[in-house]
This record gives structure tokens, C-alpha cells and sequence, in this order.
């Protein structure tokens, strides 16, 4: 199956769209800072997702699917940060804190199916 059919990849570019409808919101002087690691992190989630789908080796992929669900807990962790700042009030943020929350639970399964794999096999 290729990744762009994946329920977590598809899934994953939303979490990336509404993160950058939001990220207009931060102040002028978090150009560099909170916004530019805010969308550095959510677009690793779904490039992550895609390049380990592609990879032939099953650790590898799982290497892949383990960055994607960091970058996802970055993520959530900057939003978080910006609502304890003010920045983002928690009601525009609650979309993507469950969105976001679905990609990381179905990476968290993904892993768990491949160790689980990877077990069997040795």
C-alpha cells in the first residue's frame, strides 16, 4: 500500500494544515522561533510517516514511525506552551489537540504492531 493511502498519513496532513491556519496567530517576533519549530515539527510527522513506509527494512520503518510520533509530541508540547502564553486561546487549539492526539495514537499502534512483528521473526 502506498503511504498517501494511509488513514495515519492523510490523517497527519491535516494536523499540518490546521497547524499553519494557526500559527498566524503567534506574535510578529516568533517568526524565527516558536512558529518556524511549530511547522518544522508537524511537517516532520507526515515525512516521517512517508519515508519509513517506503523503507523495505521493518526496523527502519519503525526508526521512521518512532521520529514521527517525537515530532508529534513536540508538537503538542509547543501548543501547550503557547496556551500557557496566551498566544493561542485553548478553544482554537482544541481541533488540533484531538487530531493530533488520533495521528499519535495510531503511530503508538503502528510501533507496537511492528515490534510485535520484528518479535515473532527472531
Amino acid at each position: 500500500m502506498h503511504y498517501r493511502k494511509t488513514v495515519v498519513w492523510s490523517k497527519a496532513m491535516e494536523v499540518a494544515q490546521e497547524t499553519y491556519r494557526l500559527v498566524p496567530l503567534l506574535p510578529r517576533e516568533e517568526t524565527y522561533g516558536v512558529r518556524s519549530q511549530m511547522t518544522r515539527a508537524v511537517v516532520s510527522v507526515p515525512c516521517n510517516i512517508a519515508e519509513g513506509w517506503t523503507r523495505e527494512s521493518k526496523k527502519e520503518k519503525a526508526q521512521f514511525l518512532a521520529i514521527a510520533q517525537g515530532s508529534a509530541a513536540e508538537l503538542e508540547t509547543l501548543l501547550t506552551l503557547c496556551e500557557q502564553l496566551g498566544w493561542f486561546p485553548e478553544p482554537s487549539t482544541a481541533r488540533l489537540r484531538q487530531q493530533l492526539d488520533e495521528v499519535s495514537r495510531m503511530l503508538t499502534t503502528l510501533r507496537r504492531r511492528s515490534r510485535n512483528e520484528r518479535a515473532r521473526n527472531e
